[in-house]
């Protein structure tokens, strides 16, 4: 607040000293303007004998003396007649401007230099009647020096300019009263948040906080919801990731001591060793499925990679994933297979399902859904990825589906939380798969949608499988289309191959 006090003083010093010049000057140019049309009476015009006119001006005694009665300044006058011939006074005293128009009898004022002194000029023109006013008219003229002008401006300037001096100090006294008193709640607030514990998230005390940063504290209050919401769910996925982990972890550590003790007691059956070392293998597996779920979370979840997108052909992606698939639906008999545009070397330069977005990421989804699928469905069943392109370009469609044991329609909101698996199934898994697809297709804008499949299965496949078909799941995820650009689509993973 000091820097603009400061600023604007000075301004307000050449403010005030214009004003005062322009008060100064306003009865001293009432006089001077009186005094001028006083010496205009005294020109007398007249006509001569063979028609000329001419100016006579006769300055009235005593007259002198008055005009140089003044004590403080000098006053000059000129008389000039109707041919600019000097009829009377001082002939030093500068003309007025050619181009200013000549209005007879209308005083006019302007400022001027005689003999190196400043003057403030008073002028009239005096026509005679009959005459051309451009051509026929007499000039009167009185100066007079600054004298008492400038002493009254400087008279209005220190009345009011000292005064100043003294209200200036006082103002920024009372500014800065002002604005201690008024950041004080403001400060006790700043030391009330840096009291704080680092695991303190409640919210701040608005009553105590001035009202104009109200708004503020209410915004922050916000963030601090948003952030124990967040810290909250975290600790929770921390707590069940651990928990999920103790149990293979916990397998691992049985199978070893297990083994451990048959060959301490000396029993060197191959079948009991080779049973605890698959024990060993099975838990390892799903641990190492658990970290790698936990790393595809942490993955999604990564704003960094979520930046970094491009359009993707979602078809390529899909037969890929499907292609890295095949051995382990062979393991399990199970069909798996693709529906939806080509993507090899013989496909057509159709138009190619793009979407934006990661492919990293885009992949993980399809792999989950995928692995989801191969879980539940039961030897001799089938798994179907299927891409659907929208013919008007609005959005691409994935579809992932299986002639699995299904999901009953009060548990489909409650499979896309963390380690949340469907009642009722002996699958191992994480729980974490559908979590994973649900945080990707939210990145990407994509809904979701799961219903049952209601597969017509071919004849023969149950019965060979040994297991009967449910009504299996049916996972439609709609993406928004991405127009293609030359060059941008998303390369192959090395080493892929279309399905």
């Amino acid at each position: 607040m000091l820097a603009p006090l400061l600023l604007l003083w000075p301004m307000s010093v050449a403010l005030t000293w214009l004003v005062a010049q322009n008060i100064a000057n306003k009865p001293f140019d009432r006089e001077l303007g009186e005094m001028t049309r006083v010496l205009a009476k005294q020109v007398v015009l007249l006509e001569t004998v063979d028609g000329e006119a001419t100016a006579n001006f006769t300055l009235p005694s005593g007259a002198s003396e008055i005009l140089h009665t003044d004590q403080d300044d000098e006053i000059y006058y000129q008389v000039l007649g109707l041919r600019g011939e000097l009829l009377g006074g001082e002939l030093g005293l500068p003309l007025p401007p050619d181009e200013e128009p000549k209005v007879p009898g209308e005083t006019h004022f302007r400022d001027g230099e005689l003999h190196n002194s400043d003057l403030r000029i008073g002028y009239v023109w005096v026509a005679m009647p009959g005459y051309s006013a451009e051509t026929r008219m007499a000039l009167v003229q009185v100066g007079e020096t600054l004298g008492k002008r400038s002493r009254l401006a400087t008279e209005i300037i220190k009345g009011v300019i000292l005064p100043q001096f003294v209200i200036l100090p006082l103002a920024v006294l009372l500014v800065w009263l002002a604005l201690v008193r008024g950041i004080a709640p403001l400060n006790e607030l700043q030391r009330r948040i840096r009291r704080r514990d680092s695991s303190d998230l409640s919210p701040i005390d608005t009553r105590d906080a001035p009202e104009e940063v109200s708004p503020l504290v209410r915004a922050i209050n916000d963030l601090l919801a948003r952030l124990d919401q967040s810290i909250g769910a975290q600790k929770h996925f921390l707590a069940d990731a651990a928990h999920q982990l103790k149990t293979p972890l916990a397998g691992l550590r049985t199978q070893a001591e297990l083994a451990q003790r048959e060959i301490d007691a000396g029993q060197r059956d191959p079948k009991e060793l080779k049973k605890s070392l698959q024990q060993i293998a099975h838990s390892s597996q799903s641990a190492a499925h658990m970290v790698n779920q936990l790393l595809a979370m942490a993955r999604a979840e990564n704003q960094e990679q979520q930046a970094q997108r491009q359009a993707v052909n979602l078809a390529r992606l899909a037969t890929e994933t499907v292609h890295d698939f095949v051995p382990r639906a062979l393991e399990k008999r199970i069909d798996l297979g693709y529906e939806g545009p080509e993507t090899g070397r013989g496909a057509p330069d159709g138009r190619r399902p793009l979407v934006s977005g990661n492919a990293l990421l885009l992949r993980e989804l399809i792999r989950n859904l995928v692995d989801n699928a191969l879980q539940y469905t039961p030897a001799g069943g089938t798994v179907t990825v299927r891409i659907v392109d929208d013919p008007f370009g609005q959005v691409v469609v994935l579809q992932v589906e299986d002639s699995g044991p299904g999901i009953p329609a009060p548990e489909r909101e409650r499979v896309f939380q963390p380690f949340y698996r469907a009642l009722g199934t002996e699958v191992d898994g994480s729980g974490l798969g559908l979590a994973i697809v649900r945080e990707i297709a939210v990145q990407h804008g994509a809904q979701i949608q799961l219903e049952d499949a209601n597969l017509r299965h071919r004849p023969g496949l149950s019965d060979q499988g040994g297991a009967a078909f449910g009504p299996g799941a049916r996972f439609t995820l709609r993406f928004p289309a991405a127009q293609a650009e030359p060059g941008s689509e998303a390369a192959p993973a090395p080493g892929s191959a279309p399905a």
